[in-house]
């Protein structure tokens, strides 16, 4: 099972990291991580296990020595089949600033249950410019245009309670280009 990593001082090279599934175990793990990156909206923990169990072939995470330090989870939509939404993207704050947001991005679709998706959807909020960075390079990476919009408007979805979300569509692509960069 996989905890939440601990604050330390020496950032951990992305190198000795183990990407893989999660498991139920590691619902509470993955919740605990979400919970500690601000400004991810957190979930229950319930939630976190249905993302760990049900949504396990569109979620992915890092760990080291047991230690859980990046986690996405995302699913395909249903009416948009090669379509994948990135729902939250996890990294602990010792990782963080080394690229694996990205590693763990090239990582989930380079699997090759996921070998028919040719677009990828997230939402983001305006000021959240390290996600767009991130979301940014996978486009690069995956030579496909990136578009934004409105997905979620603060007063007409949110009742002014939550700030917009952007809907980023990167697409279309080939996941073919991901071999050499998940490796």
């Amino acid at each position: 099972m996989a905890q939440a990593a601990p604050a330390t001082s020496t950032p951990p090279s992305t190198a000795s990291l183990q990407f893989r599934k999660p498991n139920p175990e590691d619902g509470a793990a993955v919740h605990a991580l979400v919970a500690a990156c601000a400004p991810l909206d957190p979930n229950s923990l319930y939630c976190n296990l249905l993302q760990c169990t049900h949504f396990r072939d569109t979620a992915i995470l890092a760990e080291r020595d047991g230690t859980l330090m990046g986690f996405i989870s995302g699913y395909r939509l249903p009416e948009q089949p090669d379509t994948l939404f990135v729902w939250q993207v996890a990294v602990s704050a010792q990782a963080r600033g080394q690229g694996l947001a990205s590693r763990l991005l090239t990582e989930l679709l380079a699997r090759p249950q996921l070998s028919s998706v040719r677009h990828l959807h997230t939402s983001i909020t305006p000021g959240n410019t390290a996600s767009y960075r991130t979301f940014e390079r996978l486009a690069q990476t995956l030579e496909a245009p990136l578009q934004e919009r409105v997905m979620y408007d603060k007063e007409l979805h949110f009742n002014g309670e939550h700030d917009t979300e952007m809907l980023v569509h990167i697409g279309p692509f080939e996941t073919t280009r991901l071999s050499a960069a998940s490796h």
